[in-house]
C-alpha cells in the first residue's frame, strides 16, 4: 500500500514543500527562495518569517494539485520544528498544526539535522550503521547513525559553522551571496597553497572543529594586502576553502577510526561542495569507506528531506499532538 507524506520546512530562508511516498520516493519537491537577503548579505529573521507567510500556503496548494492528492489523501504531515530561527519556524509548524488539526493527519515534528542526514535516503543509497558528516551555514556536526531514529554525536564546531565561514569569507572578499558557492567558483582558478591559513583543532585528536580562527586569519590578510585583484581573490578563496575541507575530513577520519563503519555520508548546504567531495573520497576511501552525499538540490534546505525523516517517525508510531512546539537551539538526540 501507497503511503503519501508531506513535508514542510521552513527553518532558515528557504520555503519548502515536498510530497514523499513509501513507494516512490520523491513525489513532487517546490521550494521559494527568498533572494531578498543578498542586499543584506545575510538573512533578516523578520523578513524571513514574514516571507514565509506569503509563501507558504501557495507552495502548498502547488504540490498539492501537482500530485493530484487532497489533504485526507495524505498518511503523515512532516513539518521541521526546530533548530533554527524560531519565526521562520513557527510559520511552518502552525500551517502543518491546522492542516493535521482540520483533516485529523497524523503531525509529526522532525528534527532538522536528521532530515539533512536522511536526504541521502532519498536516492535509496542510505545504510546504516554509518557516519554522517553534517555541515551547513548553521551546523557543523559528526553523527554515528547505529540505524535510523538512533544517533551518537561524535563531535562538532566549537564557535561558527563551516558554511558560516564560507559566507564570511566570500563577504570579506566581495562576492556574492551566499558565500558558499561564490567561495568555491573563485577559487576554481585560485591555488590552494597561496596562503597557509589556520586548521583549527586540527592536532586535538578529537572530533571537534574551530572557524572562528580561520575567518580571522583571513580578515588579517585581506587587509594586509590592500586592494585585492581578482587572482588574489581566487587564492585567498581557494587556500580558505582548502583549510576548511582538509580540516573536515581530517576529524571525519578521526570518527572512522572509532566506529565500524564502511559508509559515510556528506550532508547540508556545504555537501554540494565539490572539493569536499572529493577529498572524502580522496582520504577515506583508502580506509575502505564508501563516500556519498545528495543531488545538489537535496543537500540545501528542503522539504523532501523533512517528508522522508517523518515518514520513519510516524511508521515507528512516533506522531505529535497540537502542543508540539518550536526551538532554536537542540541535539540530535535518538527517538527509536
Amino acid at each position: 500500500m501507497e503511503n503519501l507524506y508531506l513535508g514542510i520546512e521552513t527553518s532558515c530562508d528557504d520555503t519548502a514543500c515536498a510530497l514523499y511516498s513509501n513507494k516512490r520516493g520523491v513525489v513532487v519537491h517546490r521550494t521559494a527562495a527568498q533572494l531578498v537577503h543578498e542586499k543584506y548579505g545575510g538573512v533578516v529573521p523578520e523578513i524571513a518569517s514574514r516571507s514565509h507567510m506569503r509563501a507558504l500556503l501557495p507552495l502548498y496548494e502547488l504540490v498539492m494539485k501537482k500530485g493530484g492528492i487532497g489533504l485526507k489523501d495524505l498518511s503523515g504531515i512532516c513539518v521541521t520544528n526546530g533548530p533554527g530561527l524560531t519565526g521562520s519556524l513557527l510559520v511552518g509548524l502552525s500551517f502543518a498544526k491546522g492542516l493535521s488539526y482540520g483533516s485529523g493527519v497524523p503531525l509529526t515534528g522532525v528534527h532538522h539535522l536528521e532530515g539533512h542526514i536522511l536526504a541521502n535516503d532519498l536516492e535509496e543509497n542510505f545504510r546504516t550503521p554509518c557516519l554522517a558528516l553534517v555541515v551547513s551555514g548553521g551546523h557543523t556536526q559528526l553523527v554515528y547513525v547505529k540505524e535510523i531514529g538512533q544517533y551518537e554525536f561524535l563531535g562538532g564546531t566549537r564557535d561558527d559553522a563551516a558554511g558560516e565561514a564560507f559566507d564570511k569569507i566570500g563577504k570579506l572578499l566581495g562576492l556574492s551571496y551566499p558565500g558558499g558557492p561564490a567561495v568555491e567558483k573563485s577559487a576554481e582558478s585560485g591555488d590552494p597553497e597561496a596562503f597557509d591559513f589556520p586548521r583549527g583543532l586540527k592536532n586535538s585528536g578529537e572530533c571537534d572543529y574551530s572557524f572562528s580562527g580561520l575567518k580571522t586569519a583571513v580578515r588579517i590578510k585581506i587587509e594586509s594586502l590592500g586592494e585585492l585583484s581578482t587572482t588574489l581573490v581566487s587564492d585567498i578563496a581557494a587556500s580558505a576553502q582548502e583549510a576548511i575541507v582538509d580540516v573536515l575530513i581530517r576529524k571525519a577520519v578521526i570518527a572512522v577510526g572509532r566506529k565500524d563503519v564502511h559508509r559515510f555520508y556528506l550532508a547540508g548546504g556545504v555537501a554540494a561542495n565539490g572539493r569536499l567531495r572529493e577529498l572524502a573520497g580522496e582520504r577515506l576511501g583508502p580506509l575502505g569507506i564508501d563516500v556519498y552525499w545528495p543531488e545538489s538540490k537535496y543537500c540545501t534546505d528542503n522539504a523532501a528531506m523533512i517528508a522522508c525523516a517523518g515518514m520513519y517517525r510516524i511508521e515507528s508510531g512516533k506522531t505529535d499532538n497540537i502542543e508540539l512546539n518550536t526551538f532554536s537551539r537542540g541535539e540530535l538526540e535518538s527517538w527509536r
